[in-house]
């Protein structure tokens, strides 16, 4: 994953630790895009219960980073699917979309972003 045009993030409210889903009904997830030029991440998926669950679920299958920021998540469940997220959410996203390049760059000593 040294450079790939495409950026996917995903911020869950109750992330398991194991790939087991979650068991709460009220866990909810959110699936970021995010391209080299578009202006602003897009939501590309949305859910919660089980749908979360499989959200999280593809997300560690597929080597994706996840999230937990609960306030993060509540924010972005109220964006449509496949729109661009708004001006009011790019410093939240944006501490946290830069947090993972540095770990995927190995520079990991720096806390995730709440």
């Amino acid at each position: 994953m040294a450079e790939q045009a495409n950026k996917t993030t995903r911020a869950s409210q109750h992330p398991q630790q194991d790939s087991a889903p979650p068991l709460d009904p009220r866990a909810s997830a959110v699936a970021l895009l995010y391209q080299g030029g578009d202006t602003a991440p897009r939501v590309v998926a949305k859910g919660r219960g089980a749908i979360a669950a499989e959200i999280i679920a593809r997300a560690r299958e597929a080597g994706v980073y996840v999230h937990e920021s609960p306030e993060l998540v509540a924010l972005l469940m109220q964006v449509d699917l496949d729109e661009r997220i708004p001006p009011q959410l790019y410093v939240a996203v944006a501490e946290l979309l830069a947090w993972l390049y540095r770990l995927e760059g190995k520079e990991s000593s720096h806390p995730a972003p709440m």
